[in-house]
């Protein structure tokens, strides 16, 4: 329900705030790559500006994702090595567990915590 109403709040009034903005600058823009030769370049398009607009957009958001992505390695890399210490922790708890119920000849009377999941 919660998503419904978040969807038309947020995604109903973007889309029609898109759709008016694609409406409104539907006039052809020419693209050159060539910065030597504006008469005769040796690669232009000719596209609609909001078409431009867009990919510029999507292409500034995935490089802006990418970027984060590459800053935040080094959280990822020590939350894997905590995570792979934690996991060695809990199995060496337990190997102490049961080698205590062994030599006392009762299970342990605290409880056994597990490891977290995968």
């Amino acid at each position: 329900m919660f998503r419904k109403i978040v969807t038309v709040i947020i995604v109903v009034p973007l889309a029609l705030i898109i759709i008016a903005f694609a409406v409104a600058n539907r006039q052809a823009v020419t693209l050159s790559f060539d910065p030597f030769s504006a008469a005769s370049p040796a690669y232009a398009a000719t596209l609609p500006l909001f078409i431009l607009i867009f990919v510029l957009v999507i292409l500034g958001v995935i490089i802006g994702g990418v970027a984060s992505w590459l800053r935040q390695a080094k959280w990822r890399r020590t939350a894997h090595r905590l995570d792979a210490d934690v996991r060695a922790l809990h199995q060496e708890l337990e190997a102490l567990r049961r080698r205590q119920a062994a030599e006392t000849g009762r299970p342990a009377s605290y409880p056994v915590i597990p490891p977290p999941a995968a």
